[in-house]
Formats: C-alpha cells, sequence, structure tokens
C-alpha cells in the first residue's frame, strides 16, 4: 500500500519551489513544443503573483507519495465566492497512483475554509490531462470568466 500525504505548505519552500518550476517547464515545453530553456522559465516565474497563494487570499499545497514531494496545487481567492484552481501538478512518475484525486479534494476542502462557493479554472486544450482530471472530477465547461493569451477552456464547479 502506498501512502499519500497533502498538506498546505509555503509556496517558496524548496520542495513546492521545485514543483512550481517543473510545472512550468512542462506546460511551457509543451506550448513551444520544445524544451523551455532555464532562462525562460525564471521568467515565466518571476512576477506569477504566486505570493497570493497564502491565506486569506490562497492557499498553496504540496503533496507527497511515501515521502517525496511528487504534487502542488494552488487555489486564488477571485471574490468572496468564487476561488480559482491553478498551478496543479503531478511529477509524472507519480502520475496514476491516485494523488490527482487527493490533491483535487484538498484544493477544494482548502477552498470552503477560505469561503468559496465555486472553483472555477483555465487551461489549454492540449493539457488533456489535466483537462480529463478536472471533467472527471465534476468540473464542467464555462463561459471564460478571464481572457489571456494561455486560456482557452474554462471549468467551473460548485462546491
Amino acid at each position: 500500500m502506498t501512502t499519500w500525504t497533502l498538506a498546505p505548505e509555503a509556496f517558496d519552500s524548496s520542495d513546492a519551489s521545485a514543483l512550481r518550476r517543473e510545472y512550468y517547464d512542462e506546460v511551457a515545453s509543451r506550448y513551444w513544443k520544445r524544451p523551455a530553456t532555464t532562462e525562460e522559465i525564471d521568467e515565466g516565474l518571476a512576477g506569477d503573483g504566486v505570493e497570493q497563494l497564502v491565506p486569506p487570499t490562497g492557499q498553496f499545497v504540496v503533496g507527497r507519495h511515501e515521502g517525496k514531494a511528487a504534487a502542488c496545487g494552488g487555489i486564488l481567492m477571485l471574490d468572496a465566492e468564487r476561488a480559482e484552481l491553478t498551478r496543479v501538478y503531478l511529477r509524472p512518475a507519480f502520475r496514476g497512483k491516485g494523488g490527482a484525486g487527493l490533491l483535487m479534494e484538498l484544493l477544494e476542502t482548502e477552498a470552503l475554509t477560505l469561503g468559496a462557493g465555486r472553483m472555477v479554472l483555465n487551461t489549454r486544450l492540449d493539457l488533456i490531462e489535466a483537462r480529463t482530471l478536472y471533467v472527471r472530477h465534476g468540473y464542467g465547461e464555462i463561459p471564460a470568466y478571464c481572457a489571456g493569451p494561455y486560456m482557452e477552456i474554462w471549468y467551473g464547479k460548485e462546491l
């Protein structure tokens, strides 16, 4: 039996920082259809607003599989009733081991704790694994609630 532990953690802890870098590397590399450079990753993470992922404006969580940092995700309060799901990532070696569902559950619980009654998110069409995860956990397609260069589809769920 494998063990997952998930808990809120500072976004700038060594494990959280490494997971955030890997998340950005994966999504940027897939978008550009080539490996992202260290400089591009640094630039993408600079000023990305992660400092808002602390109560009362949000939360960041890290998941560990048998003690190894394996997953992360964040929520950002958009207003008094809506939280945005962001930076959901599982290291490839840990996918398919049940952590994604646990991560989603904890992020939704944290959103409820902060007062959200609805979770929303945006993503790209090419991030099939993420989109599959969201739909599997009850998220449905919604109209756009924001705009940006990497936003192609929006999802929402009543908590």
